[in-house]
């Protein structure tokens, strides 16, 4: 995966961990609550029906201050592959989340984040790419943690 057009945003991640342990941190709600989002926020999972035409919706609560919800749709589930969801509260966007298996620890995680215009996708790209990074370091964090859980090394 990679962005297609100026219209995209596209950012990824190589991961110490295996494909179902990078999938399980975003399928299960429980695990996806704290990492989800830039650093220092917060989230309340309201509703997860990871299956297409399921609702997600969510609240990221900012580190000094604003709530801010978030309501998608999911489009397209492959499990250990892609989540793809439509984001129906603004900014709106089509979200594609990839899984790959890069050998039997490491797995790659991208995000595809793609606008209706090129001015929206310039308008975000600034604030999102760096963004993208707080969550992928969010992401690792939280690896550890269901490593741990699990009784795995890493």
């Amino acid at each position: 995966m990679s962005a297609n057009s100026e219209k995209e945003i596209y950012s990824s991640r190589e991961l110490n961990a295996p494909l179902e342990l990078a999938y399980q941190a975003f399928s299960n709600p429980r695990h996806l609550q704290k990492w989800w989002g830039p650093e220092g926020f917060t989230n309340t999972i309201h509703e997860f029906d990871l299956r297409p035409g399921g609702k997600w919706l969510l609240t990221m609560h900012g580190p000094e201050k604003g709530n801010y919800e978030n309501s998608s749709i999911f489009r397209n589930i492959v499990p250990n592959k892609l989540v793809a969801w439509t984001r129906t509260s603004q900014p709106f966007f089509e979200m594609e989340v990839a899984f790959e298996q890069l050998n039997h620890s490491k797995s790659k995680i991208s995000f595809r984040i793609i606008f209706k215009t090129v001015e929206e996708c310039e308008k975000m790209k600034n604030f999102v790419v760096p963004k993208n990074e707080e969550n992928f370091d969010r992401l690792e964090r939280e690896l550890i943690y269901i490593s741990k859980e699990n009784n795995l090394n890493m």
